[in-house]
């Protein structure tokens, strides 16, 4: 007689993921450095910068003493030194751009202001880091080092100010406001420049002493736009201006400034040469900030991120208890035990913040890494165009050799010809090239995503809460993060200029050749591991992908381009549809990669499998959501502008998207009934 089977027990998540499983999520977990600066800021972020919110010190537009004394809390703690060179008093070997998403993924689980206030003085002076310069850099990264026990000198902080124009505040960034002309030029002296600038919504105003000003020149002697260092001392006028009167981010520092001083031209953001009379900058304002910004608005993007995580115990904890203390709700009964659990709708709902947080920070963390990277790259690629004495259009020339080799490497790799493969990857500028592509489309995904799509879901979990949702003693400062949110969609350019460059970049061959390449992969997962939602991804890659090629290949009834720079009704939705997949694509990457990383570390062993079961739901949940919204884009670009009759492929194609989504409700079921079972702490680990 045989003996009955039974079904194999499915693994459940047992606690809320830890440190271990975020370090190798997030691929920090072989950086002690990193993790020790994790520690650190989130000491700050959860000790002095939580009692500072509880105490109610943001609820005011002005600059307080309590605010200011943040800083030498940033001081002391080292994250005002964590963007510094070693050489120059920071201590952190190598690009810093994870170190920066980190931070400000710490500090904005409490507060973005803090956040924002942390990053202030790294955004004024990254122009100076990015293209200062060797004298630049030297003399203000290394005053910008917290002072030393029994040090004798001066220690600057830094803002950016860009362009600012009042009062359409972060609308056009080639619209300046900033006036740069001669005021003296002795012969055999170095000539003297005459800045104007009035600048709107600065963060770290209140306390900067040095600002970097993007201008442009109103005297034939100077040519175009630059940036300049302007210090508090300098000759004429340097008033930090009015603060800006925010409802949001009231722990950074926001002012209306006005300048009008006399500065050496060795200010100019690095440096000139003169020729017939004329100063020539060797950069224009709009390439320093495209350095800077492709960088900067990678942590911002992580600031919504970590408000959606960090949102999910609170509301964990307040579904349990809503009715506890109720008469007639008796400790052991369902009401008590599980609250507002017992209910489908409120797990599901959670299901979907948690998994847009998960997604969000994937991709945030993913980009930042990629910039480390970029900055390696540049550097060598720099230098190879400097040793080559390339520069302008013949710099620019073999940099588009560059990128075809690129999609050359990449055929060679989908054909098996692992010679030459090996031979073209061995070029460090076909590696940038492939790098640069990636990422030219990874940031501003990351910031129009993670903060737009973020800002939407961020108010859904201070839904979840009720009315104390938006208290001002809601736990987890919900209420006020959800607020925050609207800012950081704007910040750094808000969601038409992120859509504008994704539209410029999202089309190039080489990164087109790397999405083929990612979708290849995916479905390659799909079929190793089925029904995980990478099916679902990978053919709602191939819808959007197809829709691209229509959208650039057709014309509209009136027989103009559809896909044009001036359509933005058509390129907008298709990069917020790409947002949506490549973010999903690096949050199944990650998981699977914790799969295979954490068994090897024994302090996961026990929780991994459940874990990673539950993070696969949530993935899969997300892999849905990511393809109905695609595919309700490419439909509605397809049909609604298509003036073709047959689409029997799209049809198709769109059919197949719909059908992989069996068993992603399943997925939503399992992962909400995690979610009821999910063991948390007694209390938060900040105030309220």
């Amino acid at each position: 007689m045989e003996s009955p089977t039974t079904e194999p027990s499915i693994p459940t998540l047992q606690t809320l993921p830890g440190d271990g499983v975020r370090q190798i999520l997030w691929g920090i977990a072989e950086r002690y450095d990193l993790a020790m600066l994790v520690q650190s800021t989130r000491g700050v972020a959860r000790g002095p910068v939580a009692r500072m919110v509880a105490e109610g010190v943001r609820n005011t537009h002005e600059w307080t003493e309590a605010k200011n004394a943040l800083l030498a809390v940033y001081d002391e703690s080292g994250i005002t030194a964590a963007g510094l060179d070693t050489e120059l008093g920071g201590f952190i070997e190598g690009p810093k751009n994870l170190a920066f998403g980190l931070m400000a993924f710490e500090l904005a689980w409490v507060d973005a202001g803090a956040a924002t206030s942390s990053l202030a003085s790294n955004l004024g002076l990254a122009p100076i880091h990015e293209r200062g310069t060797p004298e630049q850099r030297a003399h203000y990264l290394g005053m910008a080092a917290p002072k030393q026990p029994g040090e004798d000198r001066r220690q600057i902080r830094a803002a950016f100010a860009l362009t600012e124009p009042i009062p359409f505040v972060g609308v056009e960034t080639g619209m300046l406001c900033g006036k740069a002309e001669i005021a003296e030029w002795k012969e055999g002296q170095e000539p003297l420049l005459h800045i104007d600038k009035r600048a709107r919504f600065i963060t770290g105003m209140a306390f900067a002493d040095v600002v970097t000003a993007a201008v442009e020149s109103t005297d034939p002697r100077i040519k175009g736009s630059f940036m300049v260092i302007l210090e508090e001392g300098d000759p004429g006028v340097f008033d930090r201006g009015v603060p800006t009167k925010k409802l949001v981010h009231q722990l950074s520092s926001t002012r209306d400034p006005v300048f009008n001083l006399t500065v050496p031209a060795s200010r100019i953001v690095g440096g000139y040469t003169v020729k017939d009379g004329v100063i020539i900058p060797r950069y224009t304002h709009s390439e320093v900030i495209e350095s800077v910004f492709k960088r900067t608005r990678v942590p911002v993007g992580l600031m919504t991120s970590a408000k959606l995580l960090s949102a999910v115990e609170p509301v964990i904890r307040y579904q349990r208890n809503r009715f506890r203390g109720g008469d007639g709700v008796r400790p052991g009964s369902p009401r008590y035990d599980s609250g507002l659990q017992q209910k489908e709708d409120s797990l599901h709902r959670l299901v979907d913040v948690w998994a847009a947080g998960e997604a969000g920070a994937s991709l945030g963390f993913a980009t930042s890494r990629l910039y480390d990277e970029v900055d390696v790259l540049e550097k060598t690629k720099d230098r190879i165009l400097e040793e080559k004495g390339l520069s302008g259009r013949a710099a620019f020339k073999l940099l588009v050799q560059s990128q075809h080799q690129a999609v050359n490497l990449l055929a060679a790799e989908a054909a098996g010809d692992s010679e030459k493969a090996a031979a073209l990857r061995a070029d460090p500028l076909v590696e940038f090239a492939l790098i640069d592509a990636q990422a030219n489309v990874l940031c501003p995904a990351c910031k129009l995503w993670n903060t737009g799509h973020g800002a939407t879901v961020m108010r859904e979990a201070v839904s979840l809460m009720g009315g104390y949702g938006i208290t001002e003693d809601c736990p987890a400062f919900l209420g006020q993060k959800w607020a925050d949110a609207q800012l950081e969609a704007t910040y750094e350019g808000p969601e038409a200029v992120q859509r504008l460059q994704l539209s410029l970049t999202m089309n190039n061959p080489l990164f087109l050749a790397q999405f083929e390449h990612w979708t290849a992969e995916v479905e390659h997962i799909a079929a190793e591991r089925p029904g995980i939602g990478a099916d679902t991804l990978a053919r709602a890659m191939r819808l959007w992908r197809w829709t691209l090629h229509f959208l650039e290949n057709t014309k509209d009834a009136q027989g103009a381009k559809l896909y044009h720079k001036s359509r933005q009704g058509v390129t907008f939705p298709l990069a917020d549809a790409l947002c949506w997949l490549i973010a999903t694509r690096q949050q199944l990457l990650d998981i699977l990669q914790l799969e295979s990383k954490g068994a090897a570390d024994p302090s996961l062993a026990e929780g991994l499998p459940g874990t990673v079961a539950f993070l696969l739901d949530l993935c899969h949940v997300h892999a849905a959501s990511a393809a109905g919204e695609a595919g309700r884009i490419c439909a509605e670009l397809v049909y609604g502008y298509g003036v073709k009759s047959d689409f029997t492929e799209f049809a198709l194609l769109r059919t197949q998207v719909d059908i992989s989504l069996a068993g992603s409700r399943l997925a939503k079921d399992r992962a909400a009934e995690s979610l009821a079972r999910v063991m948390i702490p007694e209390a938060l680990d900040y105030p309220l």
